[in-house]
């Protein structure tokens, strides 16, 4: 049997990432002779935007970007003019959706310790 190229199941693993999403964590402790000298916790999102916004994640990123672009002026053309459009910051409730995902973990873990 031999491998072959599915050009589909890649479309359906990035439909699935930008609908569902996916959270990401990991530990790592840098340790030399076995004494642990440095720790770092990342969490990582991915997701469409529409979906990070419903589970919490740049809700002030959104309100700002939403706010923004209802009050630029809209060209004669029908287009906003390239002076008007700000870029985004990228930041926004990441601690409210950091907690949100935090309380998840919780409840799962109590719920398979039943």
């Amino acid at each position: 049997m031999r491998p072959r190229k599915d050009d589909e199941a890649l479309v359906d693993v990035i439909d699935v990432l930008l609908r569902d999403g996916a959270v990401l964590r990991a530990d790592v402790i840098v340790s030399v002779a076995e004494i642990p000298l440095v720790g770092i916790k990342l969490t990582a999102a991915i997701a469409g935007m529409e979906t990070m916004t419903e589970y919490g994640f740049f809700e002030e990123w959104d309100v700002e970007h939403r706010r923004r672009h209802s009050d630029v002026a809209v060209g004669s053309n029908g287009r906003t003019p390239p002076s008007a459009v700000e870029s985004a910051d990228g930041e926004g409730g990441q601690d409210g959706a950091t907690a949100r995902i935090d309380r998840t973990d919780r409840e799962n873990e109590e719920r398979d310790g039943e």
